[in-house]
């Protein structure tokens, strides 16, 4: 036995190339030909392979560094491999680009350039472990939308794979209380006002007759079937569902307590983080239990004759139409000038001309300044432009949004890079600053929505399983799932503005569509943003009925690459709200015959 360099072969016209992983450790027993780095040049991504057999005693790259020709990896305690034809061991054969890591085709647009945080590897030494009671190959922290995806993915590509869940049934909060539970309550709420408005047209029914039970029973119905199906697809694929808190006790430990109390310790080799985030507490909200979250709003605990909604977001203003419709009267207090921040103005304008008309009061630029628990109510205080005033409410639902959960699982345990608002850095490979270590969903940079969480999630898996995939999104689409419903996705009017970029719109109105106008339906309307140089999609949005399923067709134009006529001219089928989307773009390119729009001269 004897200490041997393992070192960087001939790279060819390359000097000094990115390292952009480290696939070995100290301790690691190789083989020859094990893969130990992964080098990337601007053509493609290569492994460099062991020249000797042993144990790793030291390695001495980072990711993130650079190195050339004979440049040292690591140092082996073994054997080097047998010269072959006067060759030396230590000359190995150039490595082969590894199958699947040369880059893609480039698509037919180039994607714009978004911020990407960096994960590089930590200069200082790691934690030591902790005595642990089992091991597993790959542990994942949370069981909502990221995490069972996750675990179930990583589980198909051959890894074992232990989930920990802080509940009794998987799902996380998007399954349990959040977007399963509220849409089937939207649903509800759809069909109340769906009877009302045909009285209108001819078809009048008499008033509903609410039974709360039963449809909190029918709602917890439609929970139970998904999170069940979700035990037996865990049970299916041999993944190992532990229930309990876990928090991170060294970098290759988690401690998980059971709501008995019990403590148990499982070591792993690689783990995902996907343990999501909490609703936002006011700090002067007094706690009483008229005071609810968006969880508390969904078990339905009487109808409340007035609800003040905090927060004009998605999920205050999705809550605030299933209590409408079940007759509360709503206010809802937003501090910025418009509802649901972030969407352009003109699609919220719709959605908030029908709010008016419904709702007690819609106060914008105002601030919550207290909050009192009185006999007869929850006594709000308001400012404003124009002073201050205090109004009483039978029930307050607080949605000013979510906090990350990164610093609630011990990840100073774990030396695992976290900010102060419980985001974790991750690069494309949603690596954190260990390498093992991934994670996904509402830890990382991004919004919070549960179908980003689910693509990140197959990426680590993947990374975790040694495959070379990346998360590499163009586009992530958002959806308010209101009456109407409004929808977006890609570069909007508002941020275009703001950065000088240049754009032109198209833009169909919905009072000319013949299945809107049948559904009684026509303030909506659909439009596209094109770039004025070769007419590329780059953004979009609608506002109506079924506007959330309308929108994933833009995010795929824009992830292709499509242009005005490559939309224009796909034949879409008539007459269906879908074909608003070709009509914008027919708006754009002054084909269209469905409206009158006189040339400019």
């Amino acid at each position: 036995m004897s200490t041997i360099d393992l070192v960087v072969p001939d790279l060819g016209n390359f000097d000094e190339v990115s390292i952009v992983d480290v696939l070995v450790k100290v301790g690691d027993k190789v083989e020859i030909e094990t893969p130990l780095v992964t080098l990337e040049t601007d053509k493609a991504t290569m492994d460099v392979p062991s020249t000797a057999v042993g144990t790793i005693t030291e390695v001495l790259v980072q990711k993130g560094g650079k190195i050339g020709k004979g440049g040292l990896i690591a140092r082996v305690e073994g054997s080097a491999a047998v010269p072959v034809a006067g060759k030396s061991a230590a000359a190995a054969p150039a490595p082969a680009p590894a199958k699947a890591t040369a880059p893609a085709p480039a698509p037919a647009a180039p994607r714009p350039a978004a911020p990407q945080p960096t994960a590089p590897q930590p200069s200082r030494p790691l934690k030591p472990d902790v005595p642990h009671d089992r091991e597993t190959q790959l542990l994942v922290l949370g069981a909502g939308p990221g995490g069972y995806t996750a675990a179930f993915r990583a589980a198909d590509l051959g890894l074992k794979v232990t989930l920990i869940e802080r509940w009794p049934m998987l799902g996380g909060v998007c399954l349990n209380v959040g977007c399963i539970p509220s849409k089937a309550l939207l649903h509800a709420a759809k069909v109340i006002d769906e009877v009302g408005e045909m009285a209108h047209h001819g078809v009048e029914f008499g008033a509903p007759k609410l039974d709360l039970a039963k449809l909190l029973a029918w709602k917890n119905s439609v929970v139970k079937k998904l999170v069940g199906g979700l035990s037996v697809l865990a049970k299916q694929r041999k993944v190992e569902v532990v229930q309990g808190v876990g928090k991170f006790a060294s970098p290759h430990v988690m401690e998980v307590t059971g709501d008995d109390g019990k403590v148990q310790k499982i070591r792993f080799e690689q783990c995902i983080i996907a343990a999501g985030s909490e609703p936002i507490k006011l700090p002067f909200i007094p706690d009483d239990p008229r005071v609810i979250d968006s969880t508390g709003a969904l078990e339905l605990g009487g109808v409340p004759k007035r609800l003040l909604v905090i927060g004009g977001g998605i999920i205050g203003l999705e809550m605030a139409t299933v209590y409408a419709s079940l007759g509360a009267k709503l206010s809802v207090v937003e501090l910025t000038g418009q509802l649901m921040p972030g969407a352009d103005p003109d699609l919220v304008r719709p959605l908030e001309k029908r709010l008016k008309a419904r709702y007690e009061q819609i106060l914008l630029n105002t601030k919550v300044t207290g909050c009192t628990a009185k006999p007869d109510g929850l006594a709000v205080d308001f400012e404003d432009a124009n002073g201050k005033r205090t109004d009483v409410f039978d029930r307050v639902l607080v949605a000013v949004g979510r906090s990350a959960n990164g610093k609630r699982i011990g990840l100073e345990n774990a030396d695992i890079d976290v900010s102060d608002r419980g985001i974790i850095p991750v690069d494309k490979q949603m690596r954190t600053n260990l390498p093992h270590v991934f994670a996904i969903g509402d830890l990382v940079p991004g919004p919070m929505l549960a179908h980003k969480a689910m693509h990140e999630a197959k990426v680590a898996a993947e990374v975790a399983a040694g495959q070379k995939s990346y998360f590499d999104a163009r586009v992530i689409p958002s959806v308010a799932y209101t009456d109407p419903e409004v929808a977006w996705v890609g570069l909007t009017e508002t941020e275009a503005k703001k950065n000088n970029v240049p754009y032109k719109v198209g833009k169909f109105p919905w009072a000319a569509s013949g299945r809107s106008l049948a559904l009684g339906r026509d303030e909506g309307f659909s439009k596209l943003l094109f770039d004025p140089a070769d007419h590329r999609v780059l953004g979009g949005g609608m506002v109506g009925p079924n506007a959330g399923e309308l929108v994933a067709e833009v995010a795929l134009a824009i992830e292709m690459g499509a242009d005005s006529h490559d939309i224009g001219l796909t034949i879409h089928p008539h007459p269906t709200l879908s074909e608003t989307v070709a009509l914008s773009a027919e708006v754009f390119e002054g084909t269209i015959t469905d409206l009158y729009i006189p040339k400019r001269t």
